[in-house]
């Protein structure tokens, strides 16, 4: 039975993918992790990750045998408004107006030594984080990730290696 250890990021799903539970055969495009092929999770552990948008011309099918969903925690700053934007009625030359637009990233960071897997039976469509609040200065979230997927993949000579 060769295992494969595979990360299903959590934008790869909610854009694309299909919800999946253990037991489920599952056909996915698989990119081996190596070093020409670095992705910003370094995969959690995994050998591959499902590429939704491109990778191999064919995909590569097996049983999932077991599913972990990957929490980590990131710190941000929020965004304050600029000084003296966004308060008062404004003199009716656009000074001073009641509206501010801006940017929303958060500019997340991860924090060292949060990564933390969930068995789970299945993998959901939509993934969510939990506001942690504000831990020395910095607003903290814990976001699920992705899952970490063991796959039960007799073919895997196709997977794309880089």
């Amino acid at each position: 039975m060769p295992l494969l250890k595979v990360f299903y990021e959590d934008w790869q799903m909610e854009c694309c993918g299909t919800p999946f539970s253990v037991g489920d055969e599952v056909a996915w495009k698989l990119v081996a992790y190596g070093a020409a092929a670095r992705r910003e999770n370094a995969g959690y552990g995994a050998e591959a990750w499902v590429e939704n948008h491109g990778g191999p011309d064919r995909p590569t099918t097996g049983r999932v045998l077991a599913v972990d969903l990957v929490h980590e925690e990131y710190r941000f700053r929020r965004a304050d408004p600029p000084p003296g934007k966004g308060k008062g009625k404004g003199d009716g030359n656009g000074n001073g107006a009641g509206v501010v637009l801006q940017g929303t990233g958060r500019g997340l960071e991860a924090v060292p030594g949060t990564v933390t897997p969930e068995p789970a039976d299945s993998c959901p469509r939509w993934f969510g984080e939990v506001d942690l609040g504000t831990v020395e200065g910095l607003r903290r979230v814990r976001r699920t990730c992705g899952a970490l997927v063991t796959l039960d993949a007799p073919d895997t000579g196709h997977v794309l290696r880089t």
